[in-house]
């Protein structure tokens, strides 16, 4: 039954959701409308709005691409991959080996959703080269798990982190937010612990017996050939293969960011100091200058989408706030929910809409205008909102193929090969995540 549930939930997926850049420009037209019928503007101001605020969000797409390329960066560097391999020779049976690769995905994702998203497809080819009947749908599933419901109670989370970040775009309504009334409350930790243990633990539960195991093609577990020793003829040569240039910048970065948590503590945790370390921690593990480039180079084929439709996003911002469509849906909000029951709306509706819009950063580009003023007007802690958007925001990534097809293009497989594992993941963390954002106005 559920396999018959997820090849059909996948087909409807691949035709009916459109590529991220459409959707932005669907959205586009939804917010458009919306304005028109319930905002102050007619269709010549609301163009106005949109083009207005179409580059606001020029230092957030650059920290999102940044955090796609510094975890691209760091996970494919000779120390991280030596880690992973040495870790995928721990297990001692398929039950250990999924168990391990959803806990190490979670706990990549929570570190940087960027580090998780290569790291995890790595960890799955040195798993199945040194483990034997393993399930390899279950495996490819459960190195999707830290994209698919850890990411954004993390270090790398975008909306807690941006909120902590002077000068952000909502800094104007909300102020600044620092990480330890949002990633670092025990209420975040907590449910990302309980996450993190349950889902490892119903990942070796799910492992099929030995007569109904698929495992992987045999064409994965042959060893990647090792790269040539680079010939050394000229200067230019000489320096881009020397670790120099890299120990003196990691050097520096070293010193700075010792500064800057030594003097700030935990207010030193914004999204720029984030990218900044995996940036210098990713210079120092790849030694030397090529194979940093290298990798940069390889990282970039990931950023274009954010760097592209951030600005549409941006656009939609333009016309919720200045329109004042924001306000009005804020008391679209304001009039069905109370104090108590608004966490559990606000992360159900993000939930839902990321399904469609799956882009933490985007996506809140469009909801804060309005979430953050229906919290206002219920007198609802913004620190408790934003930890809410967050996890309402992660809610439906595992059964959305978006964030996957890193994963799923180094593990050549598709996404309906693991879509009957990722909907049961799917409702036991809708459940549980349910519950604790129904007692969260009492416990927070």
């Amino acid at each position: 039954m559920l396999q018959r549930l997820a090849t059909a939930l996948t087909h409807w997926t691949r035709r009916w959701v459109p590529d991220a850049w459409i959707i932005a420009v669907l959205l586009t037209v939804i917010t458009f409308l919306l304005a028109l019928a319930f905002g102050k503007h007619g269709p010549y101001q609301l163009i106005q709005d949109w083009g207005n605020g179409f580059w606001v969000l020029h230092t957030f797409a650059m920290q999102m691409a940044l955090i796609i390329m510094t975890g691209y960066i760091l996970s494919a560097s000779r120390p991280v991959r030596a880690a992973l391999n040495w870790l995928a020779g721990i297990p001692r049976n398929p039950v250990q080996s999924v168990g391990l690769m959803a806990l190490v995905s979670m706990l990549l994702a929570w570190i940087n959703w960027g580090l998780s998203i290569v790291g995890s497809a790595v960890f799955v080819r040195y798993m199945v080269r040194k483990q034997r009947g393993v399930d390899y749908g279950l495996l490819v599933c459960a190195a999707y798990l830290g994209l698919g419901g850890m990411w954004h109670s993390g270090l790398s989370a975008s909306a807690p982190l941006l909120v902590a970040t002077p000068k952000h775009f909502m800094e104007k309504e909300m102020g600044i937010i620092s990480v330890t009334q949002t990633i670092f409350t025990p209420f975040n930790l907590i449910l990302a612990f309980i996450v993190l243990v349950v889902w490892t633990f119903l990942a070796m539960r799910m492992h099929p017996k030995p007569e109904d195991t698929i495992e992987a093609d045999p064409s994965l577990l042959k060893e990647e050939a090792e790269e040539p020793k680079p010939e050394i003829k000229t200067f230019a040569d000489w320096i881009a293969h020397t670790p120099w240039v890299n120990l003196f910048v990691g050097l520096m970065g070293l010193v700075w960011l010792f500064w800057n948590y030594s003097t700030k503590g935990f207010g030193g945790i914004t999204l720029d100091s984030v990218n900044f370390m995996f940036l210098i921690l990713g210079i120092l593990f790849h030694w030397t200058p090529a194979s940093f480039l290298k990798a940069a180079a390889e990282a970039g084929t990931h950023v274009w989408g954010v760097l592209i439709q951030f600005p549409f996003y941006a656009g939609m911002f333009g016309i919720i706030r200045d329109s004042g469509l924001a306000q009005v849906m804020a008391n679209w909000f304001t009039a069905i929910a109370t104090p108590q029951t608004f966490p559990l709306f606000i992360y159900w509706y993000s939930g839902i809409l990321n399904y469609f819009v799956p882009s933490g950063g985007s996506k809140w580009a469009i909801e804060a205008p309005y979430i953050v003023q229906a919290a206002l007007n219920l007198k609802v802690p913004l620190n408790q909102l934003v930890v809410t958007y967050a996890w309402g925001d992660m809610m439906t990534d595992v059964i959305q193929p978006f964030w996957a097809i890193p994963l799923l293009g180094i593990a050549k497989t598709e996404f309906r090969n693991i879509m009957g594992y990722a909907i049961v993941f799917f409702i036991v963390y809708f459940v549980v995540t349910s519950i604790a954002f129904l007692i969260m106005p009492y416990v927070f």
